[in-house]
C-alpha cells in the first residue's frame, strides 16, 4: 500500500536547504523536540518529509545539519552510506508507508570509509563496506571525487529497486545525491 506524499519532492528539498541554512547560522540545534510534538507524533505517527541515507560518521548528524525536529526526517546510517537490502527495505518502508517524497543519499567530505577503500584493503566485516565503495569509485584517488562517485552509485542502487521505481512513477518520489562539507557545514545537492 502506497501512502500519498506529504509534499512534493521539490518542496521537501527546499525545506532541507532552508534547514541547512539555519544550521549554518546557529550554535544550537533548532529542531522542535518539544513535549507537545512528542505527544503529537505518538498519537498521530510519523510523517517525515525526507529519507536521508548517510554515513555513520559522528560529525554527520542529519537532524542537526537540516535543523530538523522529531518526525521530520527518516534517517538511515551506515558507514560509507553504502546500500544493501536492509537499507533498501528501510527506504521502501518510509517512501511507501510514511509518504516521504524524497530520498537523499548524503555523503560527506573526508569520509573514512572512502579513504579506506582508496588507501587500504581492510579485513573483517569492514571489507564488505570498502568492497562496495571500490565498486563505486573504481580507480579514483581524489577524495572529493571518490565521495561523489560513492553517492552516485548509492543513488543508482536505490533507483534500481522495482518498488522504489513504482513509487517514483506513481507518487513523484525523487532520489537525489548530496554532499555534506564537514569543513564548513554546508550541504551541496549534486
Amino acid at each position: 500500500m502506497i501512502h500519498h506524499m506529504i509534499m512534493t519532492a521539490d518542496e521537501a528539498i527546499e525545506k532541507l536547504k532552508s534547514g541547512n541554512t539555519r544550521y549554518l547560522l546557529t550554535n544550537n540545534n533548532s529542531g522542535n523536540v518539544s513535549a507537545a510534538l512528542r505527544k503529537f507524533t505518538y498519537e498521530h505517527g510519523q510523517h517525515p518529509h525526507a529519507i536521508i541515507v548517510t554515513c555513520s560518521d559522528s560529525r554527520v548528524i542529519p537532524e542537526t545539519i537540516f535543523s530538523a525536529g522529531l518526525g521530520e526526517i527518516f534517517v538511515i546510517r551506515v558507514a560509507g552510506n553504502v546500500i544493501d537490502d536492509h537499507q533498501l527495505g528501510s527506504i521502501e518502508y518510509a517512501a511507501g508507508h510514511l509518504g516521504s517524497p524524497v530520498v537523499v543519499v548524503l555523503g560527506h567530505t573526508h569520509c573514512g570509509a572512502v579513504d579506506a577503500a582508496i588507501n587500504s584493503d581492510p579485513e573483517g566485516y569492514i571489507k564488505f563496506i570498502t568492497d562496495e565503495i571500490k565498486l563505486a569509485i573504481g580507480d579514483e584517488t581524489d577524495d572529493y571525487k571518490a565521495c561523489c562517485l560513492n553517492v552516485k552509485r548509492s543513488v543508482e542502487l536505490i533507483e534500481h529497486s522495482l518498488d522504489i521505481q513504482q513509487i517514483e512513477e506513481q507518487e513523484g518520489l525523487r532520489v537525489v545525491g548530496a554532499m555534506y562539507h564537514i569543513e564548513d557545514g554546508s550541504v551541496e545537492f549534486l
